[in-house]
Formats: structure tokens, sequence, C-alpha cells
């Protein structure tokens, strides 16, 4: 890419694919890979679900922000983000100022299979998950599309084929023929 402060940001509901596309978008790229859950771990030495119990979600999303803030200035950086990231509108504003925003969709079927194998999702500890997803998810679908610059189904298709249609779609985005 031309200036080497390109980024692309993933956003989408939990079990969209974020983490493993935005690997192997890095990998594909040569670019380096921020996962802001995994950030905020580093930084505060607790598992997510232990600061959800301990001091809430309003907390939790002040760590994300911050996550995001510490990434400001980097370049050529696949950024994987947590589900209610377009929560907190500074989060939008920040991640569309500093990296093409794609919005990994998926069905919400093909999300609690993917989810419905991991406890350690905070926002689904409830006597309902599945409901809980459908919930979340209709709340979150206008925020994501509103702060998307580019979508992409991940219900069916391969990481890999997703991968190389987000890399073309950045190349549009930047006006760039190669990244």
């Amino acid at each position: 890419m031309q200036s080497g402060r390109e980024n692309i940001a993933l956003i989408g509901f939990m079990g969209s694919g974020k983490s493993s596309i935005g690997r192997m978008l890095a990998r594909k790229l040569g670019w380096d890979f921020a996962d802001t859950d995994h950030l905020i771990v580093q930084r505060d030495g607790r598992e997510i679900s232990e600061i959800f119990a301990t001091n809430g979600e309003a907390f939790f999303r002040e760590q994300e922000h911050a996550a995001i803030e510490s990434l400001r200035d980097s370049g050529r950086h696949i950024i994987a983000t947590g589900g209610g990231i377009v929560t907190q509108p500074e989060n939008v504003t920040l991640l569309r100022e500093m990296s093409f925003v794609v919005w990994l969709t998926a069905t919400e079927e093909v999300i609690f299979e993917r989810v419905s194998r991991n406890t350690n999702r905070p926002l689904l500890q409830t006597p309902n998950p599945r409901e809980t997803i459908a919930a979340l998810h209709a709340l979150r679908l206008p925020l994501y599309e509103s702060a998307a610059h580019f979508a992409i189904d991940t219900s069916t298709r391969s990481h890999a084929e997703i991968a190389d249609e987000i890399i073309a779609a950045a190349q549009r985005h930047y006006g760039v023929a190669d990244m």
C-alpha cells in the first residue's frame, strides 16, 4: 500500500469470524494482527469474563476504547474488534478515521452454532443464550451497518474467499492496485 498507514478493522457480532478471518488477512497481507480483546487481557491481566463479572460492561467498554486508541498511530494492521465495539459512538468514529471498516455478518443460526460451544462469552451467561443472541443482534445490526465501509457474509464461505474479497474491497477503498 502507498502510505503504510492503512488498516483494516473487522466489526461484527460474536461468532462472525473476526479473529480467525483477521489472522488470515494478516498472513495474506504480511500485516500485523491486533485483537482488541487480547489487548485488553494483556493490559488488565484478567480474562474478559472476569473483567465483566468484577467491573461490569461499562468498564470493559472503556478498556476497549483504550485498546483501539493504542493502535491509532499504527499502520498495516488488521484489527479484530469485540462484538459490542459499535455500541460506543467514539469507537466507531475512531475506527472509521484509522481503518477500512469491514462488517462480517452471519445468520443468527450460524452465530449460535459457532458461539454455543464457548462458555467464555460473558453476554451469553443467561438462561436463554439463543434469545440473548437474537435481542443483541437486532439491537446492533443498525450500528454495524452505519459503521461499516463494506460488509460480507461469513455464513457459508471459506475464510480464504472472504479474505480475498476483503482485500479487493480495501484496494478499491484506498485506491491502490496492490496491497
